[in-house]
C-alpha cells in the first residue's frame, strides 16, 4: 500500500516516532505541507491518504481510483468529503479522545493562572517592581483560591469530565449546565440558572447552530462580576466582541482562551487589542501535548491495521 501524509508537520515537530505506522506501508511519503495546487499530483496514485486540515474534496476524489482508505489525523472531518468518499467505497475513519489529559491539564493551567494572577505577578518581577518593594513579596494583584469555588461545566462529555475530577481534587464544587436549546435532566442545571451561580465557567461543547454565540452579552450580564469564563472548545462559542466589553467594563473578572473564532487571526481579532484586561490567550495548543500527539499516530496505527484486517474503526462515513 502507499500512502500519503499530507500536512505532517501540523503535528509532528520532530519528536514523534513514526516507525511503526511507516512499517504498516509500503511506502509513506510525508509532506510537511500541501497547497492546492500540489494536491491532485501527491494524491491522485495513492491507495492511503492522511491529512489533519488539507482539504480533499469531492473533485479531486474523483479523480483517486487507487484511493481505499483515509486517515485524519485529527477528531474533525469537515476537511474530507465524506458523502462522496462513501459513493466511491472509500473508507475514512479519524483520531478520537486522544487529547482529553492534554486539554484537561490546560483548562486547569488557565483556570490556575487567573486565580493567582500568575501572568501579572511574573511580569512585574520582570519589569523590576519585586526589586523596588518595601517588604518581603508583591501583593498587588489578588489571589484566590479554587478550593470551595463553584465551577460550571458547559459540555460534560469525556473532556468535561476529565475537567471536573480535576477540579475535585482542588476542592470546587461542580455544576453542571445544560444548552437553552435542549432538554435538560435531574443532573443537570439550566444554563440560565447556572450563570449566576458560578466562579468560573469552562466550556466543553462543540460548536453548532446551538452553541454559536452561547456566551454573549446577556450571558455576561448574568455572571457575578467575581467570575472567569474558560474557553478551551470552539472560538464561536462565546461572541468575541462581547467578551472584550465584559472584561473592559468588568463585568466579569477575567477570561482565558485557546481558541478564536477564525485561526490563525492573520487578520487580526478584537480580542488581542491591548487594553483589554485580564485575558489570556493561548494559540490553539492546549491539545498539543508530546503524548497526545503520539496518541494520535497509534490510533491511525490501529486504524490502519483494523482496514487491512477488513473491520475499520473508527470510521466516519
Amino acid at each position: 500500500m502507499k500512502a500519503v501524509f499530507l500536512d505532517y508537520a501540523s503535528l509532528d515537530k520532530n519528536d514523534l516516532d513514526f516507525s511503526a505506522l511507516e512499517a504498516a506501508f509500503d511506502q509513506l511519503e510525508l509532506f510537511p505541507t500541501t497547497t492546492p495546487a500540489q494536491l491532485l499530483e501527491r494524491v491522485q496514485h495513492a491507495d492511503v491518504v492522511i491529512s489533519n486540515k488539507v482539504v480533499v474534496d469531492a473533485a479531486t476524489l474523483q479523480q483517486c481510483k487507487a484511493l481505499k482508505l483515509i486517515l485524519i489525523s485529527a477528531t474533525g472531518t469537515n476537511n474530507i468529503d465524506l458523502v462522496q468518499a462513501r459513493e466511491q467505497g472509500v473508507v475514512v475513519c479519524n483520531c478520537q479522545g486522544y487529547g482529553t489529559a492534554a486539554v484537561a491539564q490546560h483548562t486547569l493551567s488557565l483556570m490556575l493562572a487567573l486565580a493567582t494572577s500568575l501572568l501579572k505577578y511574573d511580569r512585574a518581577v520582570k519589569q523590576g517592581q519585586w526589586n523596588k518593594a518595601s517588604q518581603f513579596c508583591l501583593l498587588d494583584f489578588p489571589i484566590i483560591e479554587l478550593s470551595g469555588k463553584t465551577l460550571g461545566i458547559i459540555g460534560y462529555g469525556e473532556l468535561g469530565q476529565a475537567v471536573a475530577k480535576l477540579a475535585q481534587a482542588f476542592g470546587m464544587k461542580i455544576l453542571v449546565g445544560s444548552l437553552p436549546k435542549r432538554p435538560g435532566d435531574a443532573t443537570r442545571v439550566p444554563f440560565a440558572e447556572l450563570l449566576p451561580q458560578v466562579d468560573f465557567l469552562s466550556l466543553h461543547c462543540p460548536l453548532s447552530d446551538d452553541t454559536r454565540d452561547l456566551i454573549d452579552a446577556q450571558a455576561f450580564d448574568a455572571m457575578k462580576p467575581s467570575a472567569f469564563l474558560i474557553n478551551c472548545a470552539r472560538g464561536g462559542i462565546v461572541n468575541e466582541t462581547a467578551l472584550a466589553e465584559a472584561l473592559i467594563q468588568g463585568k466579569i473578572a477575567g477570561a482565558a482562551t485557546d481558541v478564536l473564532t477564525v485561526e490563525p487571526p492573520k487578520d487580526g481579532n478584537v480580542l488581542l487589542l491591548e487594553d483589554i484586561p485580564n485575558l489570556i490567550i493561548t494559540p490553539h495548543s492546549a491539545w498539543g501535548s508530546v503524548d497526545a500527539r503520539q496518541r494520535i499516530v497509534q490510533q491511525m496505527l490501529e486504524n490502519v491495521t483494523a482496514f487491512k484486517a477488513g473491520q475499520p474503526i473508527r470510521q466516519v462515513n
